[in-house]
């Protein structure tokens, strides 16, 4: 999962000492490079500083909130006379996580505080939704899925879920047919579009932007894989699904485990 950390560079090194390995953490010296890295990145964190800009101001995070609202936002800054009526605005806007310079930064606390913030972003919420449909299959490949799940578009075939997993390609293929999977292709697929989907729902994000976060070559592939998958475009899918219902549409179509004497037919 990749933190962003649009904040000066003593906050960022900090936090990036406190999270790493386990947490990937991309500086923005900028509001335009954190607007940028959202949009192009997997991010799902956002740790931001008020005064990022030299003067303490919530406009920038407020626009952040506004186009990004699944984006989990963690203000990170010094604590000022100039900075109390930012943060009085910005709790009243619904960003209430605040994290004081050299107050309450110890390394273990902010640690703590990404992953708990990590439990609540879209791909985790997205893995609670699937655990029950990969049950079936061996811990090892689950294991696969839900880090391709966690950062989409770094796994997209069967032999790269096979390599990961430690296993020879036919052996991967048969776990699937033994659970009545469809093939690992299909289910990544099909869980990127969902994915998709739920970025969708941020008005601050394109289908382009979408499809370049998921790792997709082309944007008409990512459409492509709309129709195959929930059989609307990504334009369609945004505004006639909510989350739950393309979530049962993927579930029940693609990840559900077929009927025992089909899945014993296809071995």
């Amino acid at each position: 999962m990749l933190v962003l950390a649009a904040v000066p560079d003593l906050q960022f090194q900090k936090l990036r000492g406190a999270v790493a390995p386990r947490f990937a953490v991309a500086r923005a010296p900028t509001w335009d490079i954190a607007l940028e890295t959202i949009r192009s990145r997997p991010v799902e964190i956002a740790f931001v500083d008020p005064a990022l800009g030299g003067v303490a101001s919530g406009q920038e995070i407020e626009r952040l909130h506004v186009l990004f609202p699944s984006l989990r936002l963690i203000l990170y800054t010094s604590m000022s006379a100039q900075l109390a009526p930012v943060l009085l605005g910005l709790g009243q806007c619904g960003i209430r996580q605040v994290v004081l310079r050299s107050v309450d930064d110890h390394p273990e606390g902010l640690y703590n505080l990404v992953s708990a913030e990590a439990m609540n972003a879209a791909s985790h919420r997205l893995l609670d939704q699937l655990t029950a449909a990969l049950a079936p299959l061996p811990r090892e490949l689950r294991w696969v899925l839900e880090d391709a799940l966690r950062s989409p578009g770094v796994v997209q075939t069967v032999q790269q879920v096979a390599a990961r997993a430690r296993v020879d390609r036919g052996t991967c293929a048969r776990w699937f047919t033994r659970a009545g999977l469809q093939s690992p292709r299909h289910i990544l697929a099909a869980a990127r579009v969902l994915y998709a989907h739920r970025l969708l729902q941020d008005p601050g994000f394109t289908i382009e932007d979408v499809a370049k976060r998921l790792g997709y070559a082309q944007a008409k592939t990512l459409q492509q894989h709309a129709r195959t998958y929930l059989g609307l475009t990504a334009g369609e899918m945004r505004l006639s699904l909510t989350a739950d219902e393309a979530t049962v549409r993927i579930v029940q179509g693609f990840l559900t485990p077929a009927r025992r004497e089909v899945a014993a037919t296809a071995s």
